[in-house]
């Protein structure tokens, strides 16, 4: 079975569809597993302990940090399962980390009383998992007569 570097494997048995995974998908799977993970990190390190951040009175969202460590600590597993299924290149998967990394940028914008550099850096990396999987492989993935390879004009 010969394949592309795109993931496409040409050869296969018929009925056997194999997804794209780009290069944007892989980036964002793993910056999807590395940002759950500091949201994990983040939300057990506010329900343990209040005197690790930094509550600005002058912020006009000002929230409860053990709630706020909840949502983090859940809102992390989430991304990081959501994070590993990226990986398999279906839809849905997509979707879903688009949601969920939508939802960790608006928790980590109202975190940023708390600890301003870290909920920054996982602002940034919660908006580049948003472009990486807009990014990805169209839904039907490229096709063997795009790739412009050998097998460009064979059918299955």
């Amino acid at each position: 079975m010969a394949s592309h570097a795109g993931g496409v494997q040409t050869g296969a048995a018929p009925g056997h569809m194999h997804r794209a995974v780009s290069g944007w998908l892989v980036f964002a799977g793993v910056m999807m597993i590395f940002g759950g993970l500091m949201n994990l990190l983040q939300g057990i390190s506010a329900i343990r302990t209040d005197r690790v951040f930094l509550v600005t009175q002058s912020y006009i969202f000002q929230f409860d940090l053990a709630g706020w460590g909840w949502v983090h600590l859940a809102l992390g597993i989430a991304v990081v399962i959501a994070g590993f299924a990226v990986f398999t290149g279906a839809m849905w998967a997509r979707v879903t980390g688009v949601v969920l990394a939508g939802l960790a940028l608006i928790a980590n914008f109202l975190w940023l009383p708390y600890y301003p550099v870290w909920a920054t850096v996982l602002l940034i990396i919660d908006a580049l998992v948003i472009w990486g999987l807009c990014a990805g492989p169209s839904r039907g993935g490229a096709g063997r007569a795009e790739m412009g390879g050998p097998e460009a004009g064979r059918t299955a």
